[in-house]
C-alpha cells in the first residue's frame, strides 16, 4: 500500500514582534483583555516588501533541508494561504521559481485557517494516486495585510508566518494504523455560514481587498463542536481511539477554543501543542508551524500519532490524522 510520510517540516515567522502592549497604543485594548479572551500575547507582522510567497519559501527551504533535499527532487507543491501575493498567478507558482524548481506542478488551496489540512489532504491524494512522489504542503499567510487595524475585536487576534512539510511515497506500508506516515483525514463545509467569518472585498465584488469580519462568539460554538466532531471521524476511519492520540496539534485561533475542544474530546490538555501565545492565529499557517515548533523542541518523535486539526472561515473544517 502507498502511504505519504513526513520526511522534513520547517516554519519561518516575520522578524517584526507587535506585542499585546504596542496595541495597546493602536487601538482600545490591554495586554489583560487581549490574554483572558485569546491567550496572546505577541504575534509577528511582514515587514513592508515581504509577501507571502516570501514567508512560504523560506519555510519550504528550511523542510528541504531538515529533509536532506533538493527542490529538484520535489514534483509536486500545494499552498495554502486566504492572502497571496497576487490574485494570480497561484504563489504556489512563485515559491516554485524562488526554490528553482522547474517540474512539476505548483498550485494554491483556499479554504482560510483549515487551508493547511486540506492542502494536505490534496497532496496525500496525489500521492497515493500516484500522480507525484515528493510533496511540497505549505501554509502561508500575511493576514496583517487583510486587518481592520481599528477594529480591536480581530486585529489583536491574528499575525503572519509559514509552515512545511516534506511528504514522501512509501510503497512498502503495511496498511494498518502502525505505518508511518497519513492514516485518514476528513474535510467539510458549510457555506451557510458565511456572515460568521469572512473578508468584505474581492477582486469580482468590490474590487478591493476588503478587511476581515468576525462574529467571535458564534464562531467560537460552532468551532468546538465541528472539531471535536471532525476528530472523532478520521480516529473512526482509523478505528483508533483519542487514548491512543499522542499530540494534538491544532489551529491556532484561540487558547478558549483550544481548551474546548480538548475538554470535549477527553483529551489531556498536555497532550495539546499550543503556539498562539507567541504566534496568535496565523490561519492556514498555524498548524505547520505549531507542528515545527513541538518537533523543534523534541516533544514530537517518530513513531508519535498526531491528530491535526482546524477551522476557518467559509465556514471549512477538517482533520488529518498521521503516524510520524
Amino acid at each position: 500500500m502507498r502511504r505519504s510520510k513526513v520526511v522534513g517540516c520547517g516554519s519561518y515567522l516575520p522578524e517584526k514582534v507587535l506585542t499585546n502592549a504596542d496595541l495597546a497604543k493602536m487601538v482600545e485594548t490591554s495586554d489583560e483583555w487581549i490574554v483572558e479572551r485569546s491567550g496572546i500575547r505577541e504575534r509577528r507582522i511582514a515587514a513592508e516588501g515581504e509577501f507571502t510567497s516570501h514567508l512560504a519559501t523560506k519555510a519550504s527551504q528550511a523542510a528541504l533541508d531538515k529533509a536532506g533535499l533538493k527542490a529538484s527532487d520535489i514534483d509536486l507543491i500545494v499552498l495554502a494561504t486566504a492572502t497571496p501575493d497576487e490574485t494570480f498567478p497561484a504563489t504556489a507558482t512563485t515559491v516554485q521559481a524562488n526554490l528553482g524548481m522547474t517540474k512539476g506542478a505548483a498550485f494554491d488551496v483556499q479554504a482560510v485557517c483549515s487551508g493547511f489540512v486540506y492542502a494536505l489532504s490534496v497532496a496525500d491524494s496525489m500521492i497515493r494516486a500516484g500522480n507525484a512522489g515528493r510533496a511540497l504542503v505549505i501554509g502561508a499567510e500575511t493576514f496583517s495585510r487583510i486587518l481592520d487595524w481599528k477594529d480591536r475585536t480581530t486585529c489583536v487576534l491574528f499575525g503572519d508566518g509559514a509552515g512545511a512539510l516534506v511528504l514522501e511515497a512509501d510503497d512498502a506500508a503495511k496498511g494498518d494504523a502502525s505505518d508511518r506516515g497519513l492514516l485518514a483525514s476528513r474535510l467539510h463545509s458549510d457555506g451557510t455560514k458565511h456572515d460568521l467569518l469572512y473578508v468584505d472585498g474581492g477582486p469580482s465584488s468590490t474590487k478591493t481587498t476588503g478587511h476581515l469580519r468576525m462574529e467571535g462568539r458564534e464562531v467560537f460554538k460552532h468551532a468546538v463542536t465541528n472539531l471535536a466532531g471532525v476528530v472523532r471521524e478520521v480516529l473512526g476511519d482509523a478505528k483508533l481511539s483519542i487514548d491512543q492520540v499522542d499530540w494534538l496539534v491544532p489551529h491556532q485561533a484561540n487558547k478558549r477554543i483550544l481548551d474546548g475542544t480538548a475538554r470535549k474530546l477527553g483529551l489531556d490538555p498536555a497532550k495539546v501543542v499550543v503556539t498562539v501565545e507567541k504566534h496568535g492565529n496565523t490561519s492556514a499557517a498555524s498548524v505547520p508551524l505549531a507542528l515545527d515548533v513541538a518537533v523543534g523542541d523534541g516533544r514530537i518523535k517518530t513513531g508519535d500519532l498526531l491528530l491535526l486539526e482546524a477551522m476557518g472561515g467559509g465556514f471549512t473544517w477538517g482533520a488529518c490524522l498521521l503516524r510520524w
